[in-house]
């Protein structure tokens, strides 16, 4: 049957004209004249043997036939560009292409790409910051840095690391008549939250904090409010307030005296949260993606000696 499937040049023509139900509307798309659109179609009708379109004076449809064939050309062009799209990520070895969420790309990834760079001469890193769900057979990425359970059938995941959650502020907020000797000298500063939770967990938040440091009576309500770490953090350093900050995302801050620690009382991230780098199995091998891979993964185990 391979010498009666369509062509490649068929396949798009029809693909088109199925979109836009008009011969002259896809050949603007394509670049050619509707003539050459409409021979196209012609021929793949009479290749397979069978009407694709019903044509009236005014409209053009497709024939159920018709229809079945533009979902499977739609699907089958969609699958050649992702092929090709791969076919040139394995050719082109110099250029990685990392995707990230907000908060570990802006507090843990970019800070330290200089030093992966100085391991990987003539390397180009493009970073995709997103919080979307990655396909890699669709999106152009290599490999990514993911939050969650870890859980990818037909991926590869390596663990980076969990967190830690404690307060975290700048020292410029520490007065003498705002002191944080205490737990409870908290409540005359500005709290500064972050809001999240998915799979129906709720991330480590002040209730929790305050809860354990026995701490009762307090209002949860208060303070400021935001949906990202990285937000959150930055709050601190500016001196809004005092946060809760992820002990990995924190320590640069910390060891530069950006922020303080003035508690030692943490919590322990939920274990369905965490921190992983993954990518596909059939590019875990590409010298490139494998260097990103243990380089991120030495970084991690280094900051989390020290948070």
């Amino acid at each position: 049957m391979l010498e009666q499937f369509p062509g490649l040049r068929s396949l798009r023509a029809f693909n088109a004209a199925a979109r836009h139900l008009s011969f002259t509307r896809a050949a603007d798309e394509m670049g050619v004249t509707p003539a050459a659109i409409s021979h196209q179609i012609k021929e793949l009708e009479d290749q397979i043997g069978v009407a694709l379109f019903t044509r009236t004076s005014r409209s053009m449809v497709l024939t159920r036939e018709g229809d079945i064939l533009s979902t499977a050309a739609a699907e089958s062009l969609e699958t050649l560009a992702r092929a090709v799209k791969r076919i040139k990520r394995l050719e082109n070895r110099k250029v990685l292409k990392v995707s990230a969420s907000p908060s570990i790309a802006a507090k843990w990834l970019v800070p330290r790409l200089d030093r992966f760079l100085d391991q990987a001469p003539g390397a180009e890193v493009r970073v995709d910051v997103s919080t979307t769900a990655l396909d890699f057979e669709r999106d152009d990425v290599d490999i990514a840095i993911r939050f969650g359970q870890g859980r990818y059938p037909g991926l590869k995941s390596d663990l980076l690391f969990m967190d830690k959650i404690f307060p975290v502020c700048s020292p410029r907020i520490i007065t003498k008549e705002k002191p944080l000797a205490h737990p409870k000298d908290l409540l005359r500063h500005t709290l500064i939250h972050l809001d999240y939770e998915a799979q129906g967990i709720v991330w480590p938040n002040w209730k929790m904090w305050m809860l354990a440091a026995g701490i009762n009576d307090f209002d949860d309500k208060r303070g400021l409010h935001f949906g990202q770490t990285a937000l959150t953090v930055q709050a601190a350093i500016d001196g809004h307030g005092v946060a809760l900050g992820d002990s990995n995302l924190v320590a640069d801050d910390l060891a530069s005296g950006r922020l303080v620690k003035p508690f030692e009382l943490s919590l322990r991230a939920p274990s369905q949260f965490a921190y992983h780098i993954v990518s596909p199995l059939d590019t875990s091998q590409n010298p490139l993606v494998e260097a990103f891979r243990q380089w991120a993964l030495s970084e991690a185990k280094e900051t989390t000696s020290k948070s």
